[in-house]
């Protein structure tokens, strides 16, 4: 019998805490629950769930803080939950680290999809690496979805593993940020905006030798981006 995917629910209303861990606890997960941030450290150091739903304003560490303590150290699935909803909220959350975002109020059945959607990417089958993608030092297999330089893996998280992707697969093309939205709506759901942006600026900070002065994934202004395999400024 396969092990239950266990989630950790990080939130400090108690209401909302019991409706999750009834709910995803019927559709088959093990929850664990939180308040703030101490209670989610001594949760976690028990082991790492397979995903965490963090709100975004907790007592104490509010959640894009724990948020960038965790990926410090993991790659963890983190869906983020805030009552207000505005842009700002969701840009700082992918910003810090953050997988998905989800505004309250929202049902539980979307959650739930958004979860299952976020553990699909991140628990990929294994698989033999194959060839894959070579650029500059890296080799990208997207099969295996890992990231390799000088035969280490590159820590990244599943959305910046799928936008990688996306412009591995599509070298020496220019690809405008409607382009890339489209693009990336085979691997999530509704990804707004400056999702683009966001993402792109945590790619170049672990992959580029100088993130301030990208060579393989560039701007081309007024355009959108295009991705060099040469890792030059050709």
């Amino acid at each position: 019998m396969n092990r239950a995917d266990r989630i950790l629910v990080v939130d400090d209303d108690p209401e909302l805490r019991k409706l999750l861990s009834d709910y995803l606890t019927d559709v088959g997960f093990e929850v664990d629950l939180a308040g703030d941030g101490e209670q989610m450290r001594r949760v976690i150091a028990r082991g790492m769930p397979d995903a965490i739903v963090m709100d975004l304003m907790l007592p104490g560490t509010d959640g894009l803080a724990l948020t960038r303590e965790l990926r410090a150290t993991s790659t963890v699935p983190i869906l983020m939950l805030s009552a207000r909803g505005e842009e700002i909220d969701r840009v700082v959350g992918l910003e810090v680290g953050a997988d998905d975002y989800l505004a309250k109020p929202f049902s539980p059945r979307e959650l739930l999809a958004r979860l299952r959607a976020l553990l699909r990417r991140a628990q990929a089958p294994a698989a033999q690496p194959s060839a894959g993608i070579v650029f500059g030092p890296y080799r990208l297999d997207p099969t295996a979805r890992r990231l390799v330089k000088d035969g280490a893996e590159v820590e990244l998280s599943s959305a910046e593993f799928d936008l990688l992707k996306v412009f591995a697969e599509r070298p020496g093309r220019v690809l405008s940020r409607d382009v890339l939205l489209d693009l990336l709506r085979g691997y999530e759901r509704e990804p707004f905006d400056r999702t683009v942006d966001i993402r792109v600026g945590r790619l170049r900070r672990k992959i580029e030798p100088d993130h301030a002065n990208p060579v393989f994934i560039r701007t081309v202004r007024g355009e959108g981006y295009l991705f060099n395999p040469r890792g030059d400024q050709a």
